[in-house]
């Protein structure tokens, strides 16, 4: 069960990486959409973040079959995390101050605080499980 688990939260992360991608890519494709030119929102950044956007659901339903929803569903803020820290490389009017600091931080400590308390129930359920069978 606890390969299943790391398994699943691994395919989680990479969803996320996925799911970033697909942000930054739709960004660059709404910005080259012309209202006045219909087939402008066939642009290949637009499609590329769908394409990446179908790649992370994928990935996403696969981690669900492995894990446990409540640890990986957190998991999926880390798409901000990700976007708030490479999409002022890519748009200049976008940028991190301390209040987004102090989000992506905060984001990442309730993470990793999930992923620990599900880490610490598995320990405890397998010393259960351990004892039970010992009597």
């Amino acid at each position: 069960m606890k390969i299943n688990q790391n398994v699943a939260i691994v395919l989680m992360f990479l969803c996320t990486l996925f799911a970033s991608t697909a942000h930054i890519f739709l960004k660059f494709g709404a910005n080259k959409i012309n209202p006045a030119e219909l087939f402008t929102v066939f642009n290949l950044p637009l499609i590329l973040g769908m394409g990446f956007f179908g790649l992370g659901a994928l990935l996403m339903m696969t981690a669900f079959k492995f894990g446990e929803l409540s640890v990986l569903l957190p998991i999926l803020s880390m798409s901000y995390v990700w976007v708030s820290l490479l999409s002022p490389l890519f748009f200049a009017a976008d940028s991190m101050n301390v209040w987004k600091w102090i989000g992506v931080v905060i984001i990442i400590v309730s993470v990793s605080l999930l992923g620990f308390g599900s880490q610490h129930q598995e320990l405890r359920l397998s010393e259960e499980k351990l004892n039970n069978n010992s009597e």
